[in-house]
């Protein structure tokens, strides 16, 4: 898929992965819509990147809200790709805590609608959008490519909802791609393990310090732009559907 005059669509795209993710496609030639609720660091970001990117102000829990972003990209040229990789937060409790209290079924309810069912949000909002475009030389229409984390896989303690919602995530993945394999758009999952963003709330020396040391190789945090590399990877490869790939530097979590 080449993205040259096409526009792709960055949820999150005023984060650590997804501001990353959108330097790498303009830098491609794509032009980009930055759907973040982080007005300040999206318009800054949009205004530095210049002509055929744009910050569109995106609830990603919101149908009208992604409407609007995914209009928004069609506007700019054919929407050809979008990455879903916005955050959230996540409480990070046990089910059962120290003072015998269940763990809020509303909190959980609520990380899953922010990682989960945004994500189906945001992926099947922007396959209906790609449905319409006329096919590529290769046949394809567009990709759509969403993030969720090696805690789908092993969750630690305090994970519950967060793992669940990642895990359902990866699950989506396959039935996704082959709903979509009609229509000429693949879908593909990336699970990151622990990298170094402004989620970790800290310098990015102390994050490494106590972070890096987990990872066998290299023994060191995830960089962002590694992320986005993978992305564009999967957007240029045709052959890439339906799988979720790791980017973790063969780290698996342990209890803890």
């Amino acid at each position: 898929m080449d993205l040259k005059g096409a526009s792709a669509l960055v949820t999150g795209g005023a984060g650590g992965f997804g501001e990353a993710t959108v330097r790498r496609l303009v830098a491609t030639g794509a032009r980009v819509v930055i759907a973040d609720m982080a007005d300040e660091r999206g318009l800054a970001l949009a205004d530095e990147l210049g002509d055929g990117v744009r910050f569109v102000h995106t609830d990603v829990t919101d149908d009208d809200s992604v409407d609007t972003a995914v209009a928004a990209a069609r506007e700019l040229g054919t929407l050809r790709a979008a990455v879903i990789v916005h955050g959230g937060p996540a409480a990070g409790k046990r089910i059962v805590g120290r003072d015998g209290n269940a763990y809020p079924a509303s909190i959980f309810a609520r990380t899953i609608d922010i990682f989960l069912t945004a994500t189906y949000r945001v992926l099947s909002k922007s396959a209906a959008a790609m449905a319409g475009n006329d096919p590529a030389a290769s046949g394809q229409r567009g990709v759509v490519i969403t993030t969720a984390s090696i805690a789908g896989f092993e969750g630690q303690v305090g994970q519950s909802d967060y793992s669940a919602a990642k895990g359902g995530v990866i699950g989506l993945n396959l039935t996704a791609a082959r709903d979509l394999a009609p229509l000429g758009i693949r879908v593909m999952c990336i699970a990151p393990g622990t990298f170094y963003t402004r989620a970790y709330q800290m310098n990015e020396a102390e994050a490494q310090a106590k972070w890096g040391p987990t990872v066998p190789n290299p023994k060191r945090m995830g960089r962002a732009d590694e992320y986005a590399q993978l992305a564009a990877s999967i957007i240029e490869n045709d052959y890439l559907n339906g799988e979720t790939i790791r980017i973790d530097g063969a780290l698996r979590f342990n209890i803890g």
